[in-house]
């Protein structure tokens, strides 16, 4: 009975349910004690591994980031009077250029995401998904932020490195900066490019997971498997 009164507060603290839910809720599970803890830690790994799954797919699609105007990198802030004095100087074309081949960087090491956030999913302990159940509604999102930045942050500094050579966006940079620092009296700038690509990329991944999670929590079509099906059920 423990069990299963631990396996019921796990489901409806992931999923927010009401108390009239789970008053009804209660009652059924009493009756037929049909999940257990190890379901239910199993259900919460599957949905975090798909989450995971779908918003890497997102951003690693062509356009994934530079579609997307919630992840959309934009020139980098620290450096804005580069990109107003550009434009003003008829140059804004080659400005859009950077942010389009910026974006496709991204896109590109977003890829390599994945393999990352799985090893962090499958390590969670039980105390961890207390954390997760006890907390915001994107909890889950935040638990893997914590888990999985600084190996994410290794992997795809390399990654987007490579990534912005490859689609020319450190060139362009390059270009528009030593344009700007040839204006007469302007203030030199060169600030690190790919550090920026690397910040922006993961705060846009992790948009995407915080929005799949959302949506698995909310919306009974997103779960896609008999284990999702039968954990979540009960919110419903």
């Amino acid at each position: 009975m423990r069990l299963v009164l631990f396996s019921l507060c796990f489901i409806f603290l992931f999923t927010g349910c009401t108390v009239q839910q789970i008053q009804q809720t209660l009652g059924d599970v009493l009756e037929s004690e049909e999940l257990t803890t190890e379901q239910v830690v199993s259900g919460l790994k599957e949905a975090l591994i798909k989450g995971a799954g779908t918003s890497t797919s997102e951003a690693s699609k062509v356009n994934g980031f530079l579609g997307n105007p919630k992840i959309k990198i934009p020139f980098p802030p620290d450096v804005q009077k580069v990109e107003t004095k550009l434009r003003e100087l008829g140059l804004g074309s080659k400005v859009d250029q950077f942010i389009e081949t910026l974006n496709h960087g991204a896109e590109e090491a977003a890829k390599e995401a994945k393999p990352i956030f799985v090893n962090a999913i499958k390590g969670m302990t039980v105390q961890d998904a207390w954390g997760i159940l006890k907390g915001e509604d994107n909890a889950a999102t935040s638990y893997l932020q914590g888990k999985t930045t600084p190996d994410l942050k290794a992997k795809f500094q390399p990654v987007i490195k490579k990534a912005l050579d490859k689609t020319s966006a450190t060139k362009y940079y390059s270009d528009l900066v030593n344009t700007y620092n040839k204006i007469p009296f302007v203030e030199k700038v060169n600030p690190n490019l790919d550090e920026y690509a690397t910040d922006r990329a993961l705060s846009g991944l992790f948009t995407l997971v915080a929005e799949e999670e959302k949506n698995i929590r909310e919306n009974p079509v997103a779960r896609t498997t008999e284990l999702l099906k039968k954990v979540f059920a009960k919110q419903d």
